[in-house]
């Protein structure tokens, strides 16, 4: 995987305001930008995330039909998580995959970061590929707020999802499947 380019900081001259909340803090800063301009400007702060696209030995995908209450409505997504204080993004989607979908792995490839948000948040999500899934005998328990149907899907079966538009997925669902078909050679 490439390595990303390197950062360049804008100045923060001054926090005007922030809101904390229980996964992220939302900043309103007075910044200088690299080209010298400058302006008030929101931003998200972010801790992290990592996502898995969990796929079985028979070739099975593991996606997800979460409850979103920002768009009200049920989308289709990989297994996905915030990062905790600290916590590597690894242990953070290994944890995370088996609490949203009662599956563990074995077998892990990295498919790179992706920011999901670059116009208003700092985020970055870690992408991995999950194989030698084995399912739990009991799913651990996850976050109390999640509303999760575990499916199986087909590549095929989740192409057509993708492509019918008769379904939504997230846009960190289809750029990790994308990673993975590329990854996958399929």
């Amino acid at each position: 995987m490439a390595s990303l380019p390197p950062n360049e900081p804008s100045k923060i001259l001054k926090t005007n305001s922030f809101l904390q909340t229980k996964k992220f803090r939302f900043e309103v800063n007075t910044v200088e930008l690299p080209l010298g301009i400058q302006g008030d400007f929101g931003i998200i702060r972010h801790p992290g995330a990592s996502l898995a696209v969990p796929i079985a030995d028979n070739g099975q995908i593991i996606i997800l039909r979460q409850y979103r209450f920002a768009v009200a409505q049920r989308l289709l997504e990989f297994p996905a998580g915030t990062l905790e204080p600290g916590e590597d993004p690894l242990t953070s989607m290994q944890r995370e995959l088996q609490e949203e979908s009662g599956y563990e792995a074995t077998q892990w490839d990295e498919l790179g970061i992706m920011t999901p948000c670059p116009g208003y948040s700092d985020e970055l999500i870690n992408m991995y590929l999950a194989r030698g899934l084995k399912k739990l005998n009991s799913k651990p328990a996850g976050d109390e707020d999640e509303d999760i149907e575990v499916l199986l899907m087909t590549k095929e079966e989740l192409n057509d999802k993708i492509s019918s538009g008769e379904e939504t997925l997230d846009g960190k669902s289809i750029t990790a499947w994308l990673r993975a078909c590329q990854f996958l050679g399929i």
